[in-house]
């Protein structure tokens, strides 16, 4: 796969998310000169492996004639670059207190690095915790706590440039498509997420030590950093002014250019930055992979005087009618990034999906407060999860779902129901709009919370997503118009999952069957194509052929007749081959027990699964929402 695989907040074996526990001694000063060996001898000659590994570092050349505000700081260690970008002055005492000791002050109020940097409260947290383990720091929880909060809200970043990487945050597992070329993806996503560098703004300085940082602790750093440009392989290295760059200057060049400190975004967020209003009424719509989708209310308290909140949130399933209710208390980092833990009171779990339990909440609220998207999640991997969207009730009508899940053309007389709140009564059946095509007939009844109209759709509605609207509210893309039922996709449609069961927990994963339409062009595969409903499936897991007689099915885990993947146990196998794991890749099959293509035949799809081993090192920030 060209995307670049992640498995948000947990580290696996060869993960380098997680910092090494170093002796305290080594200093952040010391990693940079010795990252800064080969950049001085840069040009030269290349330095060999072994007499790195002998000076005690993993270093590469990596930036030939670096440019810093025009001037060009040629065969220089970035640590002796001039810093010529405006710092971000830090003005909170604990802060100074506990960082300035070692990056020092500068007249304007700047500390050395900090004030160069912005990123998330997971950022933040990351880098003290590396401060604490390789630098000495003394610091306690809440005064870590404290100082995560300052930093991610002053130091931070704005709601345009977090939300794209809110999925690091999120805990999702999927494949990244935002990587711009093969050689920022083998510099800075060969051993984490993307987004893990996306999650922060620099001055192109601070970019380039944390180049340094990754060759002094890290090997693998070297390997990626030195190697030529991919898409100049093969290249007759030629004269030396002709030879391909290096993936770490065409990194370097990439993140000071699209990552940069200054940005206009974070200048018109800055006298923005306040304690949100977040408190009252919040109408939820949330779904769930294998156990659709809910609707439902959240009430926010806000604590006086500070950026906490508790909440209450009762959930209603769509399928099943059951009520689940939730109590939690979260922080809102920056004026808008939600991070918090909620309850169901259910100590134990009757099933690794079961939703009662205690799941982490991270999302994000709009610049305007009126809305919010994010996941609660839970499980050994955060494997299972809530897809949660907030619309603020204010006392106009608001709608955030509709029922069913679509509407085929040519229905009569179909049942459609609309939640949200404080939803209007006395309704004619021409103030609720669904588009041309479909004919509200009658309002069958009316709560402020659900809405029950009749509608007609006609034979020849054009298909595609709807929006619904009445009496000023709309809700976009609520309602699916279709045909026909033309294709299955699986979905995830590549997965992860980790064996376990003896010492280490269990990875598993749900797997749902979506009906897609191949829109008004008739054509599979084109824009126009949209999904239209869950369908319901058989499922079987069938051999991903990577090696003669292989016979990972027989041994990775099972899948129920839900979907549900239930990984194997951990640890050699006598009863296999060279006693391996359980290890394995495998095909996730899905047919679809009633929709059938034009031939009669039905419906059937795959999707990708990997069964890997535990994550033997585990990496997590449970701080940053407590």
């Amino acid at each position: 796969m060209s995307a670049s695989r992640i498995h948000g907040g947990r580290a696996g074996p060869s993960d380098r998310d997680s910092v090494r526990t170093m002796t305290p001694h080594v200093t952040q000063e010391s990693l940079s000169r010795r990252a800064s060996a080969a950049w001085r001898g840069l040009g030269a000659r290349r330095i060999p492996f072994a007499v790195m590994l002998l000076a005690g570092a993993c270093t590469v050349p990596m930036v030939v004639g670096a440019q810093v505000g025009g001037e060009v700081e040629a065969d220089k260690d970035p640590a002796d670059w001039v810093e010529r970008e405006a710092g971000i002055p830090v003005t909170d005492q604990l802060t100074m207190e506990k960082c300035g000791t070692c990056h020092t002050p500068d007249a304007k109020g700047n500390l050395s690095r900090i004030s160069w940097i912005r990123a998330t409260p997971e950022g933040w947290s990351q880098a003290i915790k590396r401060m604490v383990k390789l630098n000495g720091l003394s610091i306690e929880p809440e005064e870590a706590r404290q100082v995560v909060k300052y930093l991610s809200t002053q130091h931070g970043l704005a709601p345009e440039e977090a939300r794209s990487v809110m999925y690091l945050a999120e805990r999702r597992i999927l494949d990244e498509t935002n990587i711009p070329n093969e050689a920022v993806r083998q510099a800075c996503a060969s051993c984490h997420a993307f987004a893990q560098p996306m999650s922060s703004r620099r001055s192109k300085r601070e970019w380039a030590l944390l180049q340094n940082m990754h060759m002094s602790l890290y090997p693998t750093a070297q390997m990626a950093y030195e190697r030529p440009d991919p898409a100049h392989a093969g290249d007759d290295d030629g004269e030396d002014d002709k030879k391909p760059e290096k993936v770490a200057k065409i990194a370097l060049e990439y993140l000071a250019k699209a990552a940069p400190l200054h940005t206009p975004e974070w200048a018109a967020w800055q006298p923005r930055i306040r304690t949100p209003m977040l408190g009252g009424k919040w109408a939820v719509s949330a779904s769930l992979r294998g156990q659709g989708r809910f609707v439902g209310e959240m009430t926010i308290q806000p604590k006086p005087g500070s950026n906490e909140f508790t909440a209450v949130t009762t959930l209603r399933s769509l399928d099943t009618g059951k009520t689940f209710t939730r109590k939690g208390s979260a922080l809102a980092y920056t004026g808008f990034s939600w991070r918090g833990t909620s309850t169901g009171g259910s100590a134990a779990l009757a099933r690794p999906d079961d939703m009662t339990g205690t799941l982490r909440e991270t999302m994000w609220f709009s610049p305007d407060q009126t809305f919010a998207e994010g996941r609660w999640y839970w499980g050994e991997y955060h494997e299972f999860g809530l897809d949660v969207k907030l619309t603020r009730a204010l006392g106009a009508p608001v709608l955030a779902a509709a029922a069913p899940e679509a509407l085929k053309t040519g229905t009569k007389g179909a049942e459609v129901h609309l939640y949200g709140a404080d939803l209007p009564s006395g309704l004619t059946p021409g103030e609720v709009d669904f588009g041309a095509g479909v004919t509200v007939r009658k309002v069958a009844s009316a709560s402020p919370n659900e809405l029950v109209v009749t509608v007609d759709a006609d034979a020849d509605a054009m298909p595609g997503l709807r929006d619904v609207s009445l009496r000023g509210a709309v809700l976009q893309k609520a309602l699916p118009v279709y045909r026909t039922i033309d294709y299955l996709k699986v979905t995830p449609e590549t997965s992860l999952s980790h064996l376990g069961g003896i010492k280490y927990g269990k990875g598993y994963e749900q797997f749902a069957a979506q009906g897609w339409s191949s829109g008004a062009d008739g054509k599979p595969g084109t824009a126009d194509d949209f999904v239209v409903r869950t369908v319901d499936a058989d499922w079987k897991l069938d051999e991903f052929r990577t090696v003669t007689y292989d016979d990972d099915v027989s041994y990775v885990g099972k899948i129920d007749n839900a979907g549900f993947f239930t990984p194997g146990e951990e640890g050699p196998n006598p009863a296999r081959h060279f006693m391996r794991n359980n290890y394995g890749e495998v095909w996730v099959v899905a047919t679809a027990r009633s929709e059938k293509d034009k031939f009669g035949k039905p419906l059937a799809a795959r999707a990708y699964l990997v069964t890997t081993v535990p994550a033997y090192k585990r990496w997590d920030q449970p701080e940053v929402s407590q």
